[in-house]
């Protein structure tokens, strides 16, 4: 019995130790699963980190294949090829024929190459001359002609042009001759020819003239929309940024010199040619309005000759102007209304009087195109065949002084005006003796 009793008492206390055991057993049992769980957790996260990069990986490279055959087309299949005799060899007395070869497949590499060799090159398209015919309106022509790049040096080499505005009726009637002058002079010039909307004669494509017409309006002669035709040449020739300087010329406008003399002459002035004068009585301060106050007051009143040669920077400054111009086209009328004592003719008072109020320092006050107004009638002086030899020419050429660049120089007009077209030939055999072109 006594034994018994032991055998109860014992195992009575093992079974108080195992109670008190199993809490800490149950606790570490837990940790280990928690451990487990968060080990397995992190290891599934690895792995589809691992799978969603390698996955996004083939996605770019497919994506970019599925592109390069689109922008470039899929290539042609290989040609099967051709059962080709293997060369004998010296122990074996038969010719053995080759098996055809397996076709190569193409890695995406080459049209992901493919694909990046024909990236854009942004920069070389905005220094590329512009489609020259478009359909912006004025308002939208002067508003993206008159953008201004801030950095002064250009990120490629740039060869400085200058812009030919003819202002015409319809055809140049000298296009031989000025064909003559820009031969050879390619990427130094650019042309721009502003004509009669109703005008639609085919200029020959080996032409300098051929696909230069700009979208044009219909001007009428002493009016303020000639003035406006003129800031549509501007703006047209603005949108090539490798246009320098800009000259406005009639159909009837001849060169004096040859190409080089000019170019040289025009992209090395510190100084614009605007003829610009004040000259009192009925065709000088006669033509002013004064509705024009306070904007323009009579003392600041100009007259000059219509054919300007200016510099970029003036350009953008003729085109953007809302000050002074809208003025002019509101008074400067032809024929006469209220407040104004003669008709004004707004070609020979606009950019005189613009230019002399803003930017005087950077003009010359005077024009490089010779006109003779000896006639004093309203209009100069047209020179015939009869009226073109070479003691004629060689007067226009050096036969006055005058300033430029703060030196005396006897080429002082480097166009003339009028010229008729029965005048051509004589003009044509006169330009390699004379004119050296």
């Amino acid at each position: 019995m006594n034994k018994n009793m032991m055998e109860q008492q014992h195992r009575s206390h093992i079974s108080s130790s195992t109670k008190l055991l199993n809490p800490h057993v149950q606790f570490n049992h837990i940790v280990f699963c928690f451990l487990v769980l968060g080990f397995g957790f992190g290891l599934g996260i690895t792995f589809s980190f691992f799978y969603l990069k390698v996955s996004s990986l083939e996605y770019f490279h497919l994506d970019q294949l599925s592109l390069s055959t689109v922008l470039c087309g899929t290539p042609p299949p290989l040609p099967p090829p051709t059962s080709l005799p293997s060369i004998s060899n010296q122990t074996n007395s038969h010719v053995k024929t080759s098996s055809p070869a397996a076709p190569r497949r193409t890695t995406p590499t080459s049209s992901i190459n493919t694909f990046s060799i024909q990236t854009r090159d942004y920069i070389k398209e905005f220094f590329e001359p512009p489609e020259i015919m478009h359909n912006m309106t004025d308002e939208e022509l002067f508003w993206r002609a008159s953008m201004v790049p801030k950095i002064r040096e250009f990120p490629i080499k740039q060869v400085p042009k200058v812009a030919f505005l003819f202002l015409t009726r319809g055809k140049v009637l000298l296009a031989p001759l000025w064909e003559k002058f820009f031969q050879g002079h390619q990427g130094l010039y650019s042309i721009y020819v502003h004509s009669d909307p109703s005008f639609n004669q085919t200029v020959p494509q080996g032409s300098v003239f051929h696909n230069r017409w700009i979208p044009s309006k219909n001007v009428r002669w002493g009016d303020m929309n000639m003035v406006q035709a003129e800031r549509r040449l501007l703006a047209n020739a603005l949108l090539d940024i490798s246009n320098e300087r800009f000259v406005l010329l009639s159909e009837s406008c001849i060169p004096l010199f040859n190409f080089s003399t000019v170019y040289d002459y025009l992209i090395n002035s510190n100084k614009s040619f605007v003829e610009s004068y004040d000259l009192r009585g009925p065709v000088g301060r006669g033509r002013y309005n004064d509705r024009m106050k306070p904007v323009v007051n009579i003392e600041q009143w100009r007259k000059g000759s219509q054919w300007f040669v200016i510099d970029r920077f003036l350009a953008i400054e003729v085109i953007s102007d809302q000050t002074y111009f809208p003025v002019f086209w509101r008074y400067c009328k032809n024929p006469c209304y209220d407040y104004c004592q003669n008709p004004c003719y707004g070609d020979e008072h606009y950019l005189p009087t613009f230019v002399t109020m803003k930017f005087s320092e950077r003009n010359s006050n005077r024009t490089l195109t010779y006109v003779d107004w000896s006639l004093r009638g309203p209009h100069p002086h047209m020179f015939l065949r009869e009226d073109v030899t070479e003691e004629f020419l060689e007067k226009l050429r050096n036969s006055t002084y005058c300033d430029y660049n703060g030196r005396e120089t006897n080429i002082c007009y480097l166009f003339a005006r009028k010229f008729s077209a029965n005048a051509l030939d004589r003009l044509l055999r006169f330009a390699l003796t004379v004119m050296n072109f």
